[in-house]
């Protein structure tokens, strides 16, 4: 993927990262200074990065910790529960700048998706950097399921997006906060904030990203499907009954 130009007003603009993470304590340190070598190629100087341990048993938090030292960059919030969604809301809690990026903390995306995702939220609430219109090296049992769910909300939500994964995307934070008590604690809250974003009338764009994941997945990717699916019917009920009142009272 090329890299948009960031004009001279779009290097001012400061970005918060949320960053989840789960038992990392082998990739972290290497892959936050690949991520601050990254916004300082870029000349990215303002913004900060919110790592977010959810319930993490390894030495996660103790070597994000150390990665903070001396840095003013970088805030460690350790959570002692499991769930994405949990994590994200917790960094959205502490976020001190509208323009938020979320990315995953394994870095498997072409890291021009910030620089991508910052100039569209200019004008757009939320960027969805997409592994289907961009392209992907990961396992065809993932890429299989995905392209199911894709099509599964196309058929029930009406959604013509292409990736609803947690990492590369960015949000206006004024756009969504609304949204932030309702948020699923799991993976589900993605599928969530694009739907009542598209219901209420938010600019939504997606952008074409490369990602490269090729390693173990840290979630049961079993139970994460049925939790997945089984969450796009409760949306689809829930968005039924949205609607169905709003007829009501009109």
């Amino acid at each position: 993927m090329s890299q948009d130009p960031f004009d001279t007003h779009q290097h001012r603009v400061p970005l918060t990262f949320i960053i989840p993470a789960y038992n990392e304590e082998a990739i972290l340190a290497a892959n936050v200074d690949r991520l601050r070598g990254c916004l300082k190629d870029r000349e990215i100087t303002a913004y900060e990065l919110l790592l977010v341990s959810n319930g993490s048993t390894d030495r996660t938090v103790e070597i994000a910790r150390t990665c903070a030292v001396g840095r003013n960059d970088l805030q460690v919030i350790d959570l002692d529960q499991r769930g994405v969604g949990r994590a994200f809301k917790a960094g959205m809690a502490r976020a001190q700048y509208d323009r938020v990026v979320c990315l995953d903390l394994d870095l498997t995306i072409d890291l021009d998706f910030i620089t991508v995702a910052a100039a569209a939220l200019e004008t757009a609430d939320i960027v969805i950097g997409s592994k289907q219109t961009g392209g992907q090296q990961r396992s065809w049992v993932r890429q299989l399921a995905s392209a199911a769910f894709i099509a599964c909300t196309r058929r029930l939500l009406h959604l013509e997006f292409t990736d609803y994964s947690i990492g590369a995307k960015a949000f206006r934070a004024d756009s969504i906060r609304s949204y932030l008590p309702h948020l699923a604690e799991q993976s589900a809250y993605i599928l969530q904030l694009i739907t009542w974003g598209q219901r209420d009338g938010a600019v939504i764009v997606e952008v074409p990203v490369w990602c490269d994941d090729r390693r173990k997945s840290r979630f049961n990717l079993l139970h994460e499907g049925l939790y997945r699916f089984g969450s796009l019917f409760l949306l689809w009920l829930q968005e039924r009954m949205v609607k169905g009142t709003r007829r009501d009272r009109s």
